[in-house]
């Protein structure tokens, strides 16, 4: 098939402020109050997460980029040529220029980020580095069913690149109905290259996600920023705490904004009271074993074709191809 296609400027599927207000007060008349962690990406959430991946505490991001260092060749030859590359919550996609660089004539690279002002640069900046990929940027929310650009559709190898451990966040069952979309994206002919965090210490992945420099903490508070920027909230960014707790029942990292004390709380003109104690849960992180991610991809007609991790154990990679028996 000829390649006739050509960088393009972001195609915007971005969900609307009516949504994001919708979701908000949705969330904050729950019994537990609740925010969806999609809306920490806004742009400064995004440099903030970018600075968060930086810290000491945090292993994840130095633990992954090892093991593309050692494996992106063998993942490579996993993925096979001509592959249309689709890489979900590109962030500042440092894995994927190791991932690139070792894949065999990839047809096109497709960023998919909620954050537009992030993927625009991002994008850009793969489109320069890599004149012969074809960047198609896509910001729209990646959990909910999306479109390929139509002349992309056609091309039977592709890849979703869904790297850190972003899968953790969702429930067991959304994580579920995520791959079942992506299975359907992806065809018989293409796979999942997935980035998940393994189970491990408490204190260890405690501190991962509330460091000592409180990088994480003003991520999690800037959504309040954001809601009352951009909603007509009046949260008092110092009356909430940060607070990051390992579920080992769950098997995840719960993240919380605790009310310091009772207040109430507008936003578009509705208002929500909390006691002294009361916290919104912003997020989940999702630890998994090798088995239990077999099990979730078994559930949704994938097979996991390769995994490989790094010496400690930390972190996995898995490549996940369709399971059609």
């Amino acid at each position: 098939m000829s390649r006739s296609l050509e960088h393009r400027a972001v195609i915007d599927r971005l969900p609307s402020r009516k949504q994001f207000r919708r979701d908000v007060i949705k969330g904050l008349n729950r019994e537990q109050k609740t925010l969806p962690c999609k809306y920490l990406y806004d742009a400064r959430g995004s440099r903030l997460f970018d600075e968060i991946c930086e810290v000491p505490e945090y292993y994840l991001t130095r633990t992954e980029l090892a093991i593309m260092d050692e494996e992106a060749h063998n993942i490579a030859s996993e993925i096979g040529p001509e592959a249309v590359l689709i890489e979900y919550g590109s962030g500042s996609s440092l894995k994927t220029r190791m991932l690139l660089d070792a894949l065999d004539d990839p047809v096109a690279y497709v960023p998919v980020d909620i954050s537009q002002t992030h993927l625009s640069q991002s994008a850009a900046a793969i489109a320069e580095e890599y004149p012969a990929i074809n960047v198609v940027p896509v910001c729209a929310d990646f959990t909910k069913p999306f479109e390929l650009p139509y002349e992309l559709s056609h091309y039977d190898r592709r890849v979703v690149y869904f790297p850190g451990s972003t899968i953790g966040n969702l429930t067991p069952r959304r994580t579920c109905k995520l791959l079942r979309q992506i299975r359907d994206l992806t065809g018989d002919a293409g796979g999942l290259l997935v980035g998940f965090d393994l189970q491990k210490d408490r204190d260890l992945l405690e501190a991962a996600y509330d460091d000592a420099a409180g990088v994480t903490s003003e991520f999690s508070l800037n959504l309040l920023q954001r809601i009352n920027r951009e909603l007509s909230g009046d949260f008092e960014l110092d009356q909430f705490r940060h607070q990051a707790t390992y579920n080992d029942v769950a098997g995840r990292i719960e993240i919380e904004l605790v009310s310091q004390c009772e207040q109430s709380v507008e936003v578009s003109g509705r208002s929500f009271t909390f006691d002294a104690g009361e916290s919104i849960l912003t997020e989940y992180s999702h630890k998994y074993t090798v088995e239990g991610l077999q099990s979730l991809a078994a559930r949704s007609d994938f097979g996991v074709s390769r995994v490989w991790t790094d010496d400690r154990n930390w972190f996995g990679v898995a490549y996940l191809t369709a399971d059609n028996s």
